[in-house]
């Protein structure tokens, strides 16, 4: 089974990259898998206190990823998989893919600011031509009407 991989983070455009991803897996007979980063320099505390602030971190992305998979599972019939790393989000995106051989495509959100299309799209765009799968990068501006027209 292919997979779609999408980054779950707190940006604005990581709808529009969750929407299509589902669409896309529906369609093709394929799946979603939803990746979470968390940045090391969230933890460099105390230990106690870094242990407690990791434990916070999991449970905020678990509870983000339940409004997406509970979406998911009741409007397209698809049931993501989580999966949370520690460590700088682009290495971090790039090990998973290459651990995992069922994703075939990795689906970004573009950002809509004038500050460009986000720091994810930026970093990889640099290094595109020799990733190991297809980057679909999809406007963070895109309506839901014409993401659902385009899938």
């Amino acid at each position: 089974m292919r997979k779609f991989l999408v980054v779950l983070d707190d940006s604005r455009e990581c709808l529009n990259a969750m929407r299509f991803a589902a669409l896309r897996a529906a369609k093709t007979g394929g799946g979603v898998q939803i990746l979470s980063v968390i940045a090391p320099e969230e933890f460099n505390h105390w230990i106690g206190v870094g242990d407690l602030m990791r434990e916070e971190a999991r449970e905020r992305i678990e509870a983000h990823y339940e409004v997406f998979a509970k979406w998911m599972r009741d409007r397209q019939g698809i049931d993501p998989e989580l999966v949370i790393r520690e460590g700088e989000a682009v290495p971090e995106i790039l090990d998973q893919i290459r651990e995992d051989p069922e994703i075939g495509v990795l689906v970004l959100g573009a950002g809509t600011d004038s500050k460009g299309p986000g720091p994810l799209v930026t970093q990889l765009a640099r290094s595109s031509g020799s990733l190991p799968v297809p980057v679909t990068i999809v406007p963070g501006g895109l309506s839901k009407e014409r993401l659902e027209a385009v899938c």
